[in-house]
């Protein structure tokens, strides 16, 4: 076992590594894996300057959570930043867009991994957690949130990046219909009591206030084999989450339906051009 730190003894670190041909501008840092109480697993990330979702950073947390599953006896999977003012700011979009295989094989990968992980799992969202940032949040079964700083926040449509299906489906499937509303259409950034007015975090706080929510839910308890001696919590998730599961197994066929959108898009456009030039030619 590695040195202590205020969160408990250090069980594993897994570094994030920037490969030098790498297109994008984070990638460099460290998931640090500890134990603030036993059975209770404290995953913190540090990429900075923001934790933004590249290669490396996706492959290092998917390592992490393997370990864990393969390496140590069941329990409460909590996940944090190192940086003081982001959870994470999502994707780098010039890496997202020219690294071959990014989106199915890092991203919609970790998204997976952590939604129908096999032990509980706990967002401690201590800053900004801002569209794939919040995604990540969200495919956690419960978040708590810094009550004093940070926003939750989707600004697709600030970016006039659209969203792809299993990146709405999990809020479709987790929130109430005005409070999608107010993050895919209006870009809303919510605030702590906002937020957990509104179903987007359970808790309010930190990590002593992160360890009474798993307390008082019993998630330690819950993490063990049930009285059939086996634990079903990823196939209960699997079926929980059925629709954003098939949605991210279902990548290739995702692709092929955008295309199909985006050529009649054009078609639509190029339909509605012509009609203008009409009328406008009908007036001379």
């Amino acid at each position: 076992m590695a040195s202590s730190t205020g969160t408990g003894p250090v069980l594993f670190e897994v570094p994030i590594v920037r490969p030098k041909d790498m297109i994008g501008t984070t990638g460099t840092g460290t998931i640090v894996c500890t134990l603030p109480r036993p059975s209770i697993y404290l995953l913190t990330f540090t990429n900075p300057p923001d934790n933004r979702l590249v290669t490396p950073f996706c492959q290092a947390f998917i390592l992490a959570l393997d370990i864990l599953e393969e390496k140590y006896d069941r329990g409460v999977v909590v996940t944090t930043s190192g940086l003081e003012k982001f959870y994470s700011n999502g994707m780098d979009i010039e890496h997202a867009v020219w690294t071959r295989g990014y989106v199915r094989g890092s991203l919609y990968a970790l998204w997976k991994r952590l939604l129908v992980y096999s032990r509980p799992t706990v967002a401690l969202i201590n800053g900004h957690a801002f569209a794939g940032g919040l995604m990540t949040a969200m495919m956690h079964d419960y978040r708590v949130m810094n009550p004093h700083k940070g926003y939750l926040c989707l600004n697709e449509v600030e970016l006039g990046a659209p969203l792809r299906p299993p990146m709405t489906a999990v809020f479709r499937m987790k929130l109430s219909g005005g409070a999608l509303r107010k993050l895919v259409l209006e870009a809303y950034r919510f605030k702590a009591l906002e937020a957990l007015k509104e179903g987007l975090v359970d808790s309010l706080g930190g990590l002593d206030e992160t360890l009474n929510l798993i307390d008082e839910l019993q998630l330690v308890k819950k993490a063990q084999p049930g009285a059939t001696g086996q634990s079903v919590l990823k196939e209960l998730k699997e079926e929980m989450w059925r629709e954003t599961v098939t949605l991210f197994e279902e990548e290739v066929e995702e692709a092929l339906r955008d295309e199909k959108l985006r050529a009649k898009w054009r078609r639509e456009a190029e339909e509605r051009k012509r009609r203008v030039e009409g009328w406008e030619r009908s007036k001379l």
